[in-house]
This record gives C-alpha cells, sequence and structure tokens, in this order.
C-alpha cells in the first residue's frame, strides 16, 4: 500500500513540475491592478482614449435612491440589431467614486440576439453610475445616471 501512494505523490509532482514553468512564464507584462484604477484611467483603458459619446440607445435602468449601496440593481440595455456585421461588443458599468471604478465588464456576441444584462452592483457612497458600451465599428455610447446612497455599501 505505501509504494501505490509513493507513486501517486510521485505522479502528482511530475504534473505539478511540468505545468508550474508554463504558468510562471505566461504573463509578459504586468497588467494595471483593477483596485487602483480610478475612474479616468478605467475610461482610457477601455476606449483606448476615444471620446465616447452619450446616446439615446443605451438605456441604463439604476435607482435614483438606493437603500443599501451593497446591493443597488442595474439593468443595461442597449438598441441594437445584434448582426454578424453590426453588434454589441462589451459593455462595461463604471462607477465615479468606488476604489475600483470598473465595476463589471460584459462580452457579448451576435448570438446573444439581445444586448441587455441585469446585476447589483456595491457603491461605496453617492455616486455617478455609467454604462460605457463598445460596438462592433469601434465606436464607443454612454449613459449616466446618479445614484444616492442612504447606507454605505464598500466605503
Amino acid at each position: 500500500m505505501q509504494r501505490r501512494d509513493f507513486f501517486k505523490k510521485l505522479g502528482t509532482v511530475a504534473a505539478v513540475s511540468a505545468v508550474m514553468p508554463a504558468m510562471s512564464f505566461a504573463g509578459g507584462s504586468k497588467p494595471i491592478s483593477p483596485n487602483k484604477m480610478d475612474y479616468n484611467t478605467a475610461v482610457k483603458t477601455i476606449t483606448g482614449g476615444k471620446t465616447p459619446k452619450p446616446s439615446k440607445k443605451v438605456k441604463l435602468k439604476v435607482p435614483e435612491i438606493a437603500e443599501n449601496g451593497a446591493v443597488v440593481p442595474v439593468t443595461v440595455t442597449v438598441d441594437s440589431p445584434m448582426t454578424e456585421s453590426n453588434y454589441v461588443k462589451a459593455i462595461h458599468i463604471l462607477t465615479g467614486k468606488n476604489s475600483n471604478a470598473r465595476t463589471i465588464d460584459v462580452y457579448l456576441t451576435p448570438a446573444n440576439g439581445k444586448a441587455m444584462f441585469s446585476t447589483r452592483i456595491k457603491l461605496g457612497g453617492t455616486q455617478k453610475v455609467v454604462a460605457l458600451v463598445e460596438l462592433s465599428n469601434g465606436e464607443f455610447l454612454t449613459a449616466s445616471q446618479s445614484v444616492k446612497v442612504t447606507i454605505g455599501g464598500c466605503g
């Protein structure tokens, strides 16, 4: 029985040592820490320096007053045909005052059929919530709304 355990452990060590060097060389450059990304840096990183345009095609549904900042419901819907040549590539939710402005990133394809999603986010206080939408043609659209938080969330 001890011999079998020895060979099992030997096989595990061999597998781990074969995989570990590949994992350690996987990342070439160090990415920006999402915990230190403020709002302007997040927008610049996502858009590559392009200026997003406010649009009525983007519908952001967030309560004006959130009783609890730990669970604020957010729904984003984008008026898009979602065809192979014209679709929403990504929807990003950004916040103005959270320690991590980049709250959520949702990536879509034409197979989604409809450009929309719902979630709950944390807000560390009263602030602006922004939906930043990336289209397949490289254009960026936005919609924003201010949310008043009555009980602190993550602040």
